[in-house]
């Protein structure tokens, strides 16, 4: 069995108005901000699947039978729930600081929250379910994002060439430890500042970055940039803490519970464990909560190297990460046909070209994928077999 996936495209703000549209083959430019393509069955947006002229959410085929959508070891791993959710993120402009929380984090954070009250879709509220939210971008075109702490020294170095008077108070713990206390102290420093400070103190920053001509160039022009998104936001200031990442296309980032980070720039495929919870860290409008975010961030500091794939075979390629919920390899199909054993539940994204997805073995069981389509394979199938040309992201679980 093999199903064509009609999906949710994300309204929010900071997206693009041709990508999304271009890869899907719609006009361009779209009328409105296009963020992210959803594929999965999140419940905020899940993707719909037509079974016998009948069609449903894929929420509710997996309800419906979730040892043969999902199969039983899934099932029994992560419950009667698809557990990642794919997605074509395409970002204009920067998205907020944020960072998630671990498996425990969520689940004690999320039972606190019910506990007193908090309703569930409140704006304020920091845990919107009871799960970790670990994710893998790979970059479809050139990508730029803040992922990590970067090395202290590093960052005292940057601080030192801006030479900004109004920053010597904050800065104080990082001046006397480069250890990842120093860090802790002095982001908290900047994101505490009261708030007939934190103005000047972005101004006069954002002043010397774009006075900057030196080591640090790239990371004072976003700072700038930023600020002119988000003026007054002391995220412009904590941003200038953090790793600049470049991906190329095919490079990948994960990022595990407690990194801080923002995609800046850049189309990409992304996949998560399907959870709502993010902590966020300023340069945005929405809430901030200082003290729980920094309960949960972790403050190791150093250089980020962008995650390769490795080669499964001559035809497919795999991102390595830890997280068990999600795996994502690249697929890509061209003079022979590809056949592939099912994993458990997988989506499979046409990035490239035209493909054709057939169920082994079962008649008529085949969707034809051209580029931006994507189709749900149940763990049921078993096997399946890729014929065309182009190139297809491939999600499925990592459980051994």
């Amino acid at each position: 069995m093999v199903d064509l996936l009609d999906c949710t495209v994300m309204p929010y703000a900071w997206g693009s108005r041709t990508a999304i549209a271009e890869l899907v083959g719609r006009p361009s430019p779209a009328e409105t901000p296009e963020a992210e393509l959803w594929m999965g069955a999140h419940p905020l947006a899940p993707s719909s699947i037509t079974r016998g002229g009948t069609k449903r959410p894929l929420t509710d085929a997996i309800a419906e039978d979730a040892r043969r959508e999902l199969g039983p070891s899934v099932a029994a791993a992560f419950g009667e729930k698809l557990p990642f959710l794919l997605k074509v993120l395409a970002a204009a402009e920067p998205l907020s600081l944020q960072a998630h929380p671990t498996a425990d984090q969520a689940r004690a954070g999320f039972e606190a929250e019910d506990a007193r009250g908090v309703p569930r879709d409140a704006p304020h509220r920091n845990y919107k379910d009871a799960s970790h939210k670990p994710e893998l971008l790979c970059a479809l075109t050139p990508f730029d994002a803040l992922c990590g702490f970067r090395r202290a020294s590093d960052t005292r170095a940057l601080f030192d060439a801006l030479a900004v008077a109004e920053l010597e108070t904050v800065l104080a713990p990082l001046r006397a430890t480069t250890d990842s206390q120093g860090l802790s102290e002095t982001f908290r420093a900047i994101m505490t500042l009261p708030d007939g400070l934190r103005a000047p103190v972005v101004e006069a920053t954002v002043a010397a970055c774009a006075a900057h001509r030196g080591h640090f160039a790239r990371e004072c022009s976003w700072a700038v940039r930023l600020a002119r998104l988000y003026p007054g936001d002391v995220g412009v200031v904590s941003a200038l803490l953090l790793n600049l990442v470049h991906l190329e296309p095919g490079e990948a980032i994960y990022l595990d519970a407690g990194n801080l980070h923002a995609y800046l720039d850049g189309v990409g495929v992304e996949i998560m464990a399907s959870s709502d919870n993010v902590l966020r860290g300023g340069l945005t409008k929405k809430h901030v909560d200082v003290p729980e975010l920094m309960r949960v961030l972790d403050f190791t500091h150093g250089p980020v190297t962008p995650l390769r794939a490795r080669s499964i075979d001559l035809d497919e390629e795999v991102w390595e990460t830890p997280a068990s919920e999600f795996l994502l390899s690249r697929v890509h199909v061209g003079r022979r046909a590809v056949s592939r054993e099912v994993r458990g539940p997988e989506i499979l994204l046409c990035a490239h070209g035209e493909v054709t997805v057939r169920a082994e073995g079962t008649t008529g069981a085949e969707a034809t994928l051209p580029k931006g389509r994507s189709a749900f394979v149940p763990a049921a199938t078993g096997r399946y077999v890729l014929e065309g040309d182009g190139s297809v992201y491939r999600a499925t679980v990592n459980l051994p």
